[in-house]
């Protein structure tokens, strides 16, 4: 004898799950009306489609970025999607915005550790996402996650959610929150490869300094004097891609340093994190 299925039973599992009406009739009649079973049947449905899906770029999503009550504490997360169209579901956002505040109460040190967060229902963070798989169509996932401590931390999101930005101050103040927002939007805007010219990786200094010398060469510069000429141009490029010795986006009379200095005379920054989509 064939169970039947009512429409109020597949409604009740669409709403616990987000699912399409047919995924979720054919999850309660496989699960024989079993709801715990067919959600079960619905997430293994997920991890298929995940499968399926794994060569499938996520270049789309949303970036948040969260610092905790104190604003000594602030987390990145990005969690990506397929498509423009679901990167601006309200619902999308919102679960990325709860997976950002779960990063920021618990502060898991890495990516891995995020996903294996209790969600509910007895799902990890990593779980969920796999059952969103099935539930929005398209492949998902948490991309990247960042986190920062800090004496002060401020955020920063760009506009639809297509980037986050932490920057760490060395002074905690309420007058000193928004010169720190422009700050994360100066990363958001410029890019720097790192803090000062102290974060910037040897490896990458070497090939600067080669690429200097190779061009001066290439003008016809005196070979004794390609050293000099390549630190210069490593001078421009720590000013160029480092945070502190960029100029100030919204007054290019200052350095980032020089505008921080400008609102108290011992306020620096200590670090940034950025992420952003693609």
């Amino acid at each position: 004898m064939s169970l039947t299925i009512s429409a109020a039973d597949v409604k009740k599992l669409r709403d616990m799950t987000g699912a399409g009406m047919s995924d979720c009739k054919n999850a309660l009649v496989e699960a024989d009306g079993d709801f715990d079973k067919a959600i079960e049947v619905l997430r293994k449905k997920g991890e298929k489609l995940s499968l399926k899906r794994a060569d499938r770029e996520t270049a789309e999503g949303a970036v948040i970025a969260l610092v905790s009550p104190d604003r000594t504490r602030g987390v990145i997360v990005k969690y990506s999607c397929e498509t423009d169209f679901v990167a601006k579901n309200d619902d999308f956002v919102a679960l990325a915005r709860t997976f950002g505040e779960i990063a920021l109460a618990n502060q898991p040190q890495d990516l891995e550790a995020l996903l294996a967060l209790p969600f509910e229902d007895g799902l990890s963070i990593g779980e969920k996402v796999t059952e969103q798989v099935g539930v929005i169509g398209e492949r998902v996932n948490i991309s990247a996650y960042e986190h920062l401590e800090a004496t002060m931390v401020c955020p920063y999101i760009h506009s639809g959610n297509r980037a986050g930005v932490l920057v760490g101050l060395n002074k905690n103040d309420e007058n000193f929150f928004a010169p720190g927002r422009d700050v994360a939007m100066q990363v958001a805007a410029m890019n720097p490869l790192a803090l000062d010219k102290d974060g910037v990786d040897q490896t990458l200094i070497e090939k600067e300094i080669e690429i200097g010398k190779e061009v001066a060469r290439q003008e016809g510069k005196p070979e004794e004097m390609l050293e000099k000429i390549a630190l210069g141009k490593l001078n421009k490029f720590f000013k160029d891609n480092t945070l502190v010795n960029q100029d100030f986006v919204k007054d290019n009379k200052l350095s980032v340093a020089g505008y921080l200095k400008s609102i108290d005379k011992d306020l620096v920054a200590t670090g940034f994190k950025h992420v952003k989509l693609g």
